[in-house]
């Protein structure tokens, strides 16, 4: 009886594995059975592709993580201002501090900080990296800086006075600057000495006007009291005939900057003084006493005489009354905490 059993099992397991006739019948049948045993071997990419979504969206925002990390580090902590991160800083706009509310972009201080280091680093006497260098460096650091913090506040008040920045203002800005000794230069050549001794592009230039222009715009637009000074003065410079002293004197009582009362000593005509434009200075004749002149500048305001006069050089007297009420709100605002740093740069 047990070895009957053994050939039934035997016989039973043959008959399991020894393929069935294949009829019109169950072609059908067979034919699923082929291809559901090629499905195994399959990547099952149809039931796992929400995962397959999920793992790329976790990767991508592990990937900027690390990238906006790295970016963070190189810019606040490192202070890198390579190339590099000067061009992520223009397409990407972020903050290297905040005045009243208002963002002071890190392109900003990164432009003029890489002006300064650039020239230094090819015309500096002392190199960049020994301790004279590194202050020089600190010393340039703190000083764009703060102008940067300016243009940022300037911009934030500029909505205010209604005052804007046209483009013909930065192209007579430029064709000022062309103006040599020895005559006009040609754009190309203006550019291209700007891109040699500083490193910046005509882009960058552009963009650096337009934050000053407008700075020195709002500057005089909320200094009333410079502004009073200013009419008071151009009274009595009338009535005097150019008693700058005595004029200084009169209206030291009104409210606003000390007047300063000097002489200019010889200086060039195509040059600037104090935010004065001699160009414009040497248009007087010999003798003769200006109305009230705005600097190209946030200077003040100037009258001048004519001392002396030829060709090249010129020579005057001036009465100048400085802006105050711009750097004195500033101040007001860091005093109470509303200007904040976000890196750290020697006071």
């Amino acid at each position: 009886m047990k070895k009957l059993s053994i050939n039934k099992i035997r016989q039973r397991k043959t008959e399991s594995v020894a393929p069935s006739r294949i009829t019109n019948e169950t072609v059908a049948e067979h034919r699923e059975k082929i291809l559901a045993g090629g499905r195994k071997f399959k990547y099952p990419i149809q039931y796992a592709r929400h995962k397959l979504v999920v793992n790329a969206l976790l990767v991508t925002f592990v990937s900027l993580a690390l990238l906006g990390a790295l970016a963070w580090h190189q810019l606040y902590i490192a202070q890198n201002s390579s190339t590099l991160m000067y061009r992520v800083t223009r397409i990407i706009p972020v903050p290297v501090a905040v005045v009243d509310g208002e963002w002071v972009p890190y392109d900003d201080y990164l432009a003029r900080y890489r002006f300064n280091e650039f020239w230094l680093r090819k015309y500096g006497t002392v190199k960049l990296d020994s301790t004279d260098g590194k202050k020089q460096l600190d010393f340039i650091k703190r000083q764009v800086l703060d102008t940067a913090i300016q243009d940022a506040y300037a911009k934030k008040l500029a909505p205010t006075y209604r005052i804007t920045v046209s483009n013909r203002e930065i192209e007579d800005t430029i064709l000022q600057q062309r103006h040599t000794a020895s005559g006009q230069i040609s754009a190309e050549t203006y550019y291209s000495a700007l891109q040699m001794t500083n490193g910046w592009s005509a882009d960058d230039l552009k963009l650096s006007l337009r934050r000053t222009i407008l700075r020195n715009k709002v500057a005089f637009a909320i200094d009333e009291q410079a502004k009073k000074q200013a009419e008071e003065a151009n009274k009595l410079v009338v009535a005097t005939k150019g008693d700058f002293a005595g004029v200084a004197s009169k209206l030291s009582s009104l409210p606003g900057g000390k007047m300063t009362v000097s002489d200019s000593g010889l200086v060039n005509i195509v040059s600037t003084f104090g935010g004065l434009q001699v160009s414009e200075v040497a248009k007087l004749e010999k003798g003769q006493v200006s109305g009230v002149i705005k600097s190209s500048t946030d200077d003040g305001y100037y009258f001048v005489k004519v001392n002396e006069k030829n060709d090249t050089q010129i020579s005057f007297s001036y009465l100048h009354i400085p802006l105050t009420k711009f750097s004195s709100n500033l101040a007001t605002l860091k005093k109470s905490g509303k200007v904040t740093e976000y890196i750290k740069v020697a006071k």
